[in-house]
């Protein structure tokens, strides 16, 4: 059965080599390839992090525990992941610099120290002598001075100091304080620039000119950031402290990888790989520079060139909302519904600040994930509380590298008399959910918003995602019930309307794959059409086997990772799997069960991953209305056609562009162009 599955580290890497074809793919104008490029780094860095440092733990907790699909052990899998990465590697070094040279062509060079004239060395000297030397903290490693604490991601200048007495040790100086530009401008020569960390490397025998220099290279530490934060609760802190001493303690956990540059000496990447106890086989040599963020500053550069950048999208006014007038009546007269970042999310925040000051309205109950640094959602939170609103917000404290953002806010909420709540023990709450509470009278009435994606303005113009903003009464009581099981520290143990995570979820989706199946023998139509970012939930995945033996249609968006084969003969060759990487990150979640009257249609924050759908507090809820299940239909089988970013999924877990065909179809533009025909808008417009 080992053809019908991925691993799921793998199948992450495939996506990452996406991202990294997407920086090489001329169609895209070239400061968006150098983004896709930064992008694939900061990947790539996060995956260590977390996916490697979760391998790591588990080879320390168990005996080389397996994994469920594959069968493959945690370090069979590390063994793969080196294999992969370091092919990618070479890859990722000969794409950057064939952008860097496509960059040069713009009239922007970034040099070496080689590469200047005597009068910009001169320049460059005098540079660091006077405006980053005065600056470094260099360090010498012997028996009296241990080696000292290196960040995570952060590079360093490394050498191996020679006495005259023949005795040898290890230099190091950290490259990056935050008090001088990585880029230094070169005089007289307009867009020439020099890497700082390139120009302290350079200099390393200025900074210990009591030694000779035997060898030198730039290396980058990345340390595991996987700690899980209910294992080490401290009962002394409040929940809100734990966290913040969690964050603390993530920094200085164990390095996963040592990158380094140039063809050196092997004794100073040895003595340096020994300091850090990282074994040989987790080093990493590159050809480029270790971080790539300096490219977001070279877009700025060229920010004057509009050719160089995708055409100028706004987010739209939806057709369905006049923003003229009061959005909760218009709510609970009809369902309505957004989809980012082709509609604005506007409407959704112009609601929350109606609610904040309708006297009708008793409270707004919110569950908050990832937010915006200047998050107008919650300063709505915050007028409704100091209005008088009963407001309760869980926020979830444990969103990874979202923490100290969320801490933040929590203060914020809290000082304004918001009730706030940090969670389930042992479960993160990754759900969408906002109600509104009003009283009218003595009837009781609630308007419901739930979405795929987190309540963060700045986001919503990247990442595409929609969102249900519903007056049905029977979803807003599920609702209800669902903020009170969350408020006594409970999870849902049965639902009628909404699928709820952890415990009714995953059997739901079972079972609507299981009417497919039997529909299918029974001679008719089965037919599954799912988008989510990945999929590796295991009892799916095999329930999605059994429903394509069974002759049922299965339709797959699936960005990210996915541990399915699809087209594996007499097992999954009714199963057809893309994925979009494109412009927007493609973040919207949907699942289609059925065709015809019968078919039921969700929306939601989980993809069918294991940690979704059985290890977080997750939310999908009905399309009930029929104009919304048509367009969402519409978008889902516009998406399926694509055939300019599509890459299709292959039985071998290979990816290929979907054939391209006339007429083009590309997704994503072709959704901005109806919401701008839409909006009544030219696409140069703005509201």
């Amino acid at each position: 059965m080992s053809e019908l599955y991925e691993n799921r580290e793998l199948s992450w890497l495939r996506f990452n080599q996406r991202v990294l074809e997407e920086a090489e793919d001329k169609r895209n104008p070239l400061c968006e390839r150098l983004t896709f490029m930064s992008i694939y780094q900061t990947n790539l860095d996060e995956f260590f992090m977390v996916r490697v440092g979760s391998i790591h733990d588990q080879m320390l907790l168990e005996d080389d525990p397996r994994e469920n699909k594959t069968n493959m052990t945690a370090s069979e899998q590390l063994v793969a992941i080196r294999e992969r990465v370091r092919e990618l590697g070479k890859r990722k070094d000969e794409s950057y610099h064939k952008l860097m040279k496509e960059v040069e062509k713009k009239g922007i060079h970034v040099v070496m120290y080689s590469d200047l004239d005597e009068k910009e060395k001169a320049f460059v000297q005098g540079f660091f002598q006077r405006e980053i030397q005065p600056l470094l903290s260099p360090f010498t490693i012997s028996k009296k001075r241990p080696f000292p604490f290196i960040k995570n991601k952060e590079i360093c200048a490394t050498a191996i100091l020679e006495t005259k007495g023949g005795k040898s040790r290890v230099g190091i100086v950290p490259c990056s304080n935050g008090m001088f530009s990585r880029l230094i401008e070169i005089p007289g020569s307009k867009g020439k620039f020099m890497l700082a960390e390139e120009l302290i490397l350079h200099f390393l025998p200025d900074i210990f000119s009591g030694y000779n220099i035997a060898t030198k290279s730039l290396v980058r530490v990345t340390r595991n950031a996987d700690i899980d934060a209910d294992k080490v609760y401290d009962e002394e802190l409040n929940y809100r402290d734990h966290m913040a001493e969690v964050i603390k303690q993530r920094r200085k956990l164990e390095p996963v990888r040592l990158e380094y540059t140039r063809d050196v000496d092997k004794k100073i990447i040895k003595r340096v790989m020994n300091f850090f106890n990282i074994d040989k086989e987790m080093v990493f040599n590159t050809d480029a520079p270790l971080d790539m963020s300096f490219l977001f500053d070279i877009e700025d550069m060229l920010r004057h060139d509009k050719t160089l950048f995708y055409d100028k999208r706004i987010p739209q006014k939806s057709p369905e909302i006049d923003e003229s007038l009061p959005i909760i009546p218009q709510v609970l007269e009809k369902d309505r519904f957004l989809s980012y970042p082709y509609e604005n999310i506007r409407p959704f925040l112009t609601m929350l600040h109606e609610a904040a000051n309708d006297p009708n309205v008793v409270s707004i109950k919110m569950t908050l994930y990832r937010l915006a640094k200047q998050s107008k959602v919650v300063e709505a939170l915050v007028e409704a509380a100091e209005n008088g609103k009963d407001v309760d917000v869980l926020v979830e404290l444990k969103a990874r590298f979202d923490e100290e953002n969320n801490i933040e806010w929590s203060r914020t909420l809290e000082d304004a008399g918001c009730h706030v709540i940090y969670g389930l023990d042992g479960l993160k709450v990754h759900s969408k959910l906002c109600l509104i509470t009003m009283k009218r009278g003595k009837d009781v009435e609630y308007v419901t918003q739930i979405g795929t994606g987190n309540y963060n303005e700045k986001t919503a113009r990247l990442y595409t995602d929609l969102c249900l903003m519903t007056g049905n009464q029977s979803i807003g009581a599920e609702a209800a019930r669902v903020f009170n099981a969350l408020s006594l520290g409970e999870v849902m143990k049965r639902t009628e309307h909404l699928l709820v995570a952890p415990k009714c979820l995953q059997n739901k989706v079972i079972d609507k794959i299981a009417r497919e199946i039997q529909i299918a023998k029974d001679g008719g139509e089965g037919y599954i059409g799912v988008k989510i970012n990945s999929l590796t939930d295991k009892k799916i995945i095999d329930k999605l086997i059994e429903a394509s033996q069974a002759g049922v249609k299965i339709e797959m968006v699936i960005r990210g990772i996915c541990c399915l084969h699809p087209g594996v003969k007499g097992k999954t060759d009714n199963i057809r799997i893309i994925s979009i990487v494109g412009r927007f990150l493609e973040h919207s979640r949907i699942y289609i069960f059925g065709k015809g009257e019968r078919e039921e249609m969700f929306i939601g924050s989980a993809d069918f991953m294991t940690r979704n759908t059985v290890r977080r507090v997750e939310v999908a809820t009905p399309l009930y209305d029929k104009d919304i299940r048509d367009r969402v239909r519409s978008f889902f089988q516009l998406q399926m056609s694509d055939n300019v970013k599509a890459r299709e999924l292959k039985k071998d877990g290979s990816y290929d562009y979907v054939k391209h065909t006339k007429p083009e179809i590309d997704s994503q533009s072709i959704f901005y162009e109806e919401a701008y025909k839409a909006a009544g808008m030219n696409e140069t417009s703005e509201n």
